[in-house]
């Protein structure tokens, strides 16, 4: 079974692709779902964080304030390095556990928006890159999450740049086209990680 970890910046579509090997019935397991899922409120790791940050990055509900927490980790290196802590190998041991689930599977599509930022690399045996152009990622993400754009730019220049996940790219997909090209392209990747499998 080959595990494809798939990674590409903010806004350039990951998600998208994402859902197109799914159609196609590739298992598909996303880091991001993971990652949310290990802090709803009762859980180990919500306890874990509240200890390290103070109550503050907790609403009223109980929940996890995550604007309150990205405003914190982007601003302290040493902040968002415990946090990583706390997540990170959560996150890699239910990777490992799907994995193995999946052995019998030609190949799996591993979400990691942060692949490279984050050392994970060996979770994977070949890495897909989605790019867009940065105009077109941040009116994407402008549109999506109602963000100020200084505040996307910052997250830009907190992730690696598009020089860099070329350097580490096995293959690549451009998502500045339509949907239809997209499709287009996964169908094709899909053939050949099956070739790949075989």
């Amino acid at each position: 079974m080959l595990a494809i970890g798939l990674t590409g910046g903010i806004g350039s579509g990951k998600s998208e692709v994402a859902g197109m090997f799914d159609q196609l019935g590739v298992p598909v397991i996303d880091a991001d779902v993971i990652a949310h899922q290990l802090v709803e409120p009762g859980t180990e790791a919500l306890s874990e964080i509240a200890a390290a940050f103070g109550e503050t990055i907790l609403t009223s509900e109980g929940t996890l304030n995550r604007a309150r927490l990205a405003e914190i980790v982007f601003n302290r290196p040493d902040m968002k390095q415990q946090l990583e802590i706390i997540i990170h190998p959560r996150v890699r041991e239910q990777i490992k556990a799907f994995k193995e689930a999946h052995k019998n599977e030609p190949y799996i599509i591993v979400v990691i928006p942060l692949l490279l930022e984050s050392g994970q690399r060996d979770l994977v045996d070949r890495v897909l890159v989605v790019n867009a152009a940065e105009t077109v990622r941040i009116q994407r993400v402008l549109a999506r999450d109602g963000r100020r754009e200084e505040q996307i730019r910052s997250i830009m220049r907190n992730q690696a740049d598009d020089a860099q996940r070329r350097a580490a790219a096995n293959d690549s997909i451009d998502n500045s086209g339509s949907l239809d090209d997209l499709m287009i392209s996964v169908r094709k990747l899909h053939q050949q990680y099956i070739s790949l499998a075989a």
